[in-house]
């Protein structure tokens, strides 16, 4: 598959190495097709089908996109995908609103995902893997046990697909539907919690499971 990785950070280079070496085909995008991050992720992934290119570039390459840009700058990077270009398609968002203090900055009644789907509303947007460290994003087994994946977007057909591939790709066998796109207002503001746990545990390799009573 044809895979598109907006942004350069470490999230999109985990994630689009584990997609590289799954052997699917890689793009990463960003502002400038001569971005160094992107770059490097091409020559880590020399062996495989890597390649880097502009937003747009990617957007237009890619079956399947995931959204890896800093919550602060996503939809600036949307804005430079275009909406055509990812018309029909799905997109992944991996993206929390943190702002440069490590703030939350969406409203209460709004999140970042419901942003994106506005930017894009011919885009099929799936908010899901922010609620977890990019190296258990790729491998669920990272954290012993059974846990689980929240996942949520306006289109079910679109969902079903990404839980199929969440399974064949990373290992995520239990994930939670939090229903359309505005389930994202409670995945994101998890981040403070998770954020919290984090100085706590001293590990970012944990998760969460649902445990349900009678």
């Amino acid at each position: 598959m044809k895979i598109a990785i907006l942004g350069t950070g470490v999230v999109g280079h985990t994630v689009g190495s584990k997609l590289a070496q799954l052997g699917h085909e890689v793009r990463m995008g960003s502002r400038s097709s001569k971005n160094e991050k992107a770059l490097k992720f091409v020559k880590d992934n020399e062996k495989h089908r890597a390649s880097a290119g502009t937003f747009e570039d990617a957007a237009q390459f890619c079956e399947l996109a995931f959204n890896c840009t800093k919550g602060s700058s996503s939809l600036a990077a949307m804005r430079l995908c275009g909406e055509e270009p990812l018309q029909g398609k799905i997109l992944i968002d991996l993206a929390n609103p943190l702002d440069e203090k490590g703030n939350i900055f969406t409203p209460r009644d709004d999140s970042l995902g419901e942003q994106i789907q506005r930017e894009l509303p011919s885009t099929k947007v799936v908010k899901t893997l922010n609620t977890v460290n990019c190296s258990v994003m790729i491998d669920a087994a990272k954290v012993p046990g059974d846990h689980d994946l929240f996942i949520c977007g306006n289109e079910q057909a679109a969902k079903d697909k990404v839980s199929g591939w969440l399974r064949e790709w990373f290992g995520w066998k239990s994930l939670i539907d939090l229903g359309d796109i505005t389930g994202a207002r409670a995945s994101e503001s998890y981040l403070a919690l998770w954020i919290r746990l984090w100085n706590v545990t001293k590990s970012p390799n944990f998760n969460v499971k649902i445990v349900r009573g009678s």
